[in-house]
C-alpha cells in the first residue's frame, strides 16, 4: 500500500491492480483494512478505527481511493462524490491504454472546444454477468452515463487515452470506451483480445480535484504511472 496524502480527516492511496476496496465473497483482505492497519500502527490508536469507505475502484483497476478518516468527513465527502458535475464534486480524471484504432462514430458525441470528446450512452447493468451495456437512446432499464475522452499519447500498436468522468456507473469507462471500438487493453470482458500477464486492465485512476472537506482547501492530487513499460511509452 503506497500513501499519497493524508491528513487529520482523509487519506488517498494508490491501489494496486488485483487488491479490492471493500470486503467481498472472495473474503481477500480489502484495502480499508489495510488502510486501518496502518493507521493504527502509524498513530498508536487504542481499540477500533474509524474509516469511511466514500467510493470504489474495479479489482483489475489501478490508482487513487480516497477515504475519510473521521466522522465528520465522511458525509461531505459522500455528498461530494453524488455530486460530480457540480462545483462542488469530486473532479476525477483516468488514463486508459487501449488499441491504435478509429473510434466507431456516434450520434451522441460532440467535439469541445478543449479537444476532448463528449461521449453520452445509456448503460445497463447485468448483475449475473457483472458487465454494463451501452446503447445510443434510453431504455427503461438504463442510467444515463457521461464521460470526456481525447488521445494525449501513443506507441506504436496503442494509444493513451484521458478520460474526464462525470457519471459514476458501473463498469462506465470500460463500457463506454468499448463501445466506441477502444477496449482497453487486457479486458477481456470488454472485447480486448487477449489479457494482460498480471491480470491487470490498463486503466489508471490518474487524478482527483476537491475541495477538502473541512479546511475547504482545494486539493489536487495525481497517481504515479504504473511499473509497466508499456505505460512509459505511451505517456505523453
Amino acid at each position: 500500500m503506497r500513501v499519497v496524502y493524508e491528513d487529520n480527516h482523509i487519506i488517498v492511496v494508490y491501489k494496486e491492480s488485483g487488491e479490492i476496496v471493500q470486503g467481498d465473497k472472495t473474503g481477500d483482505v480489502p484495502l480499508s483494512d489495510i488502510v486501518k492497519g496502518y493507521i493504527k500502527e502509524k498513530y498508536q490508536k487504542p481499540g477500533n478505527v474509524f474509516l469511511g469507505v466514500v467510493h470504489r475502484l474495479d479489482r483489475p483497476v489501478y490508482g487513487l481511493v480516497l477515504f475519510a478518516r473521521t466522522s465528520k468527513a465522511l458525509p461531505r465527502l459522500n455528498k461530494m462524490f453524488q455530486n460530480k458535475e457540480g462545483e462542488e464534486g469530486v473532479k476525477k480524471t483516468y488514463w486508459a491504454i487501449v488499441p491504435k484504432a478509429e473510434e466507431k462514430k456516434s450520434k451522441n458525441a460532440e467535439v469541445l472546444p478543449d479537444g476532448f470528446t463528449r461521449l453520452t450512452h445509456w448503460l445497463s447493468r447485468n448483475e449475473k454477468q457483472n458487465k454494463s451495456y451501452a446503447y445510443d437512446s434510453e431504455r427503461h432499464d438504463t442510467k444515463k452515463a457521461i464521460l470526456e475522452y481525447k488521445i494525449i499519447g501513443s506507441s506504436d500498436r496503442y494509444q493513451l487515452v484521458e478520460i474526464r468522468l462525470l457519471t459514476g456507473r458501473h463498469h462506465q469507462i470500460r463500457c463506454q470506451l468499448a463501445k466506441i471500438g477502444l477496449p482497453i487493453k487486457g479486458d477481456l470482458k470488454y472485447g480486448a483480445p487477449r489479457s494482460n500477464p498480471n491480470g491487470s486492465i490498463s486503466l489508471l485512476s490518474r487524478k482527483m480535484e476537491f475541495i477538502h472537506p473541512v479546511s475547504k482547501e482545494p486539493i489536487s492530487i495525481t497517481a504515479p504511472l504504473p511499473d509497466d513499460k508499456l505505460w512509459k511509452a505511451v505517456e505523453p
